[in-house]
């Protein structure tokens, strides 16, 4: 498909990493010259088209995408380049791809539903986009979100996640008192403490969670400290920053540090994760993905957090269903398949025909 690549290389080509403001404009001028839709776009730049009557169906995706490399960028706009089967280039995994494959569906397919387009801003700083619109009246019963599940269970096929982890951001504040070094019991050490508090996270159990017959592990780990003043003063404040995994419905008990005296525990980000409440649903995007490519789909799990978290959390089925690999977002090679795109465009269109 010609135009899927040409679209998808101008669209990826248009910097959204600090404005998404004309990758907007080219969604939404796209939208209103290739269809018949319903197109709207609100106040903090979410795009949004509907056709069709019935069960409501969105395609999901963003069009903000993380800082680029300097290599990836020239004269303002981003590098794109294609080679040996692939388009590179700054947000062409994640996702501008995947949004370009829905597009295209979007317009192309005969729905035996109300087909919705939806591609959201800041997805990449915590997902703003998506829960302004949740927060004002978007609430669709299903939606396929256009994030990476390629080569999940196997090389070579586009998966369905059916389930994926959140992430809780949390810190640790251990408080002591300061007195000099040489006389350390004159103080309190918060490093000490902060010490002990991280002990607990250490051996916090993390939860297990099944979502349809595949079982979601959590994790969480300590990933940061900052603490002390100088070399000969006992430390009157310590940091520790936690990143949490979360699955469905459970949490690891890291409010516990607060038993430790002088140690308060502060959530900073809780990025929800997804499960799929519908069997069925699940069953008909695998079914569609099969339908769209030689491989043999499965249903899976992703470790990631996405934009599918606050739609879930609000009430909307959910499944993952895109063009990205593992390992190839945020990254300065970042690249997608230009054959895997065509089949996520067979798989939203097989899907919104077949509901």
């Amino acid at each position: 498909m010609d135009e899927l690549v040409d679209i998808t290389h101008d669209l990826v080509s248009i910097s959204s990493h600090e404005d998404e403001t004309k990758a907007g404009d080219f969604i939404e001028k796209w939208l209103r010259a290739e269809t018949d839709a319903e197109v709207t776009r609100d106040e903090v730049g979410n795009v949004i088209a509907r056709k069709g009557d019935g069960a409501e169906l969105a395609l999901v995706g963003h069009h903000d995408v993380v800082p680029p490399d300097e290599s990836q960028v020239e004269d303002g706009k981003y590098v794109v380049e294609e080679r040996d089967g692939r388009l590179y280039g700054r947000g062409a995994a994640d996702m501008k791809g995947s949004v370009v494959a829905s597009m295209l569906a979007f317009r192309d397919s005969d729905p035996t539903c109300e087909l919705v387009f939806a591609s959201f801003v800041a997805e990449e700083l915590g997902g703003d986009g998506a829960r302004h619109a949740l927060e004002n009246g978007f609430a669709p019963e299903y939606a396929i979100v256009a994030e990476g599940s390629t080569n999940y269970s196997k090389d070579g096929v586009t998966d369905v996640v059916i389930a994926h982890r959140g992430r809780r951001a949390s810190t640790i504040t251990a408080r002591g008192s300061a007195a000099h070094a040489s006389e350390p019991e004159a103080g309190e050490n918060a490093i000490y403490r902060a010490c002990d508090a991280t002990d607990i996270v250490r051996e916090c159990e993390v939860p297990t969670v099944s979502v349809l017959g595949h079982d979601l592990s959590g994790s969480v780990v300590a990933t940061e400290i900052d603490g002390g003043s100088a070399w000969n003063v006992i430390p009157a404040i310590c940091e520790v920053t936690i990143d949490e995994r979360t699955v469905p419905g459970e949490r690891a008990t890291l409010e516990s540090v607060e038993e430790i005296e002088g140690v308060t525990w502060t959530v900073e980000q809780d990025l929800p994760p997804m499960e799929c409440d519908d069997a069925e649903f699940a069953d008909t995007v695998l079914t569609a993905a099969r339908h769209a490519q030689d491989g043999d789909p499965e249903h899976v799990t992703k470790p990631h957090a996405t934009d599918a978290g606050w739609l879930s959390q609000a009430g909307t089925t959910c499944v993952v269903c895109g063009a990205s690999e593992p390992g190839e977002a945020h990254t300065k090679d970042e690249s997608v398949g230009i054959d895997v795109l065509e089949r996520c465009y067979r798989i939203y269109r097989n899907t919104a025909e077949h509901l």
